[in-house]
This record gives C-alpha cells, sequence and structure tokens, in this order.
C-alpha cells in the first residue's frame, strides 16, 4: 500500500471529476484539509464559478473521498519547524509537508506552487499515480 498525501485543491479535483482513487493507495492529510477545500468552494461561488447548488454538491462528494486526516501534537510542531527552516509565514505548506514526512511515501498536489515548494523536502509524485 501506498500513502499519498494530498492538499485541498487536489481533494477539490478528486471530487469535481468524481475520480476513485486505487484502492491499494491510501490518502492522508493534515486536519485543515476540508476546511480549505470548502474556502475554496466559497470563494467559486463568491466569484459566479459555481454556483451554490454546485458547491454544496461538490462539498458533499469530498466529503465523500476516503482520507485520514491528521493532526497530532508532533505534525503540528514539525510543520512548525519547516515553516521556520523555510522562512515561512504560515504553516499551510509546511502542514502538507510534514505529514509527508512522517505518514506518507509522497505528496500528489494538482497546485504547480506547492509542487515547485515541496520539491527537494519531500516526494512529489503526479496526480495520475493516485489512479495507477
Amino acid at each position: 500500500m501506498t500513502r499519498y498525501v494530498i492538499d485541498a485543491p487536489t481533494l477539490l479535483h478528486l471530487a469535481d471529476g468524481e475520480l476513485t482513487v486505487a484502492t491499494h493507495h491510501q490518502l492522508v492529510a493534515p486536519v485543515a484539509i476540508r476546511s480549505e477545500a470548502l474556502e475554496q468552494l466559497l470563494h467559486d461561488v463568491r466569484l459566479g464559478t459555481r454556483t451554490e447548488q454546485q458547491a454544496r454538491q461538490l462539498h458533499t462528494r469530498m466529503t465523500e473521498v476516503k482520507l485520514r486526516a491528521l493532526g497530532d501534537r508532533v505534525s503540528r510542531w514539525t510543520a512548525s519547524k519547516i515553516a521556520r527552516e523555510q522562512d515561512w509565514d504560515t504553516l499551510r505548506d509546511a502542514e502538507y509537508l510534514d505529514v509527508t514526512r512522517l505518514q506518507a511515501d509522497a505528496l500528489v498536489t494538482v497546485d504547480p506552487r506547492l509542487a515547485a515548494v515541496a520539491a527537494g523536502i519531500v516526494a512529489v509524485q503526479p496526480v495520475e499515480n493516485l489512479f495507477e
């Protein structure tokens, strides 16, 4: 079994495309993933790129994606350490990298910005790996 960390944009990508992760993979993520994804849906509705009904349906689908959300004391402290080492102002990216370091084989993201900052810190794999 391969364990992959996914981020909120990738969770939305899976739900939006009604994509199914291969059964021999396990998804993990920081506890905040669903809130971050819901914030993106709120943003989309406010911009008019999704209707309220579309956002609600996508929210339902994203909550059906099986993943283990992590956020224990060690994870939070490790994320803080990564953020300090990288001189970042927030923990958002660091939380994904920390969960990858502690609990997974690689980070999978559709976000090119996160993939770029993660490169060299943790293994980064393309989203297609989730389906193989």
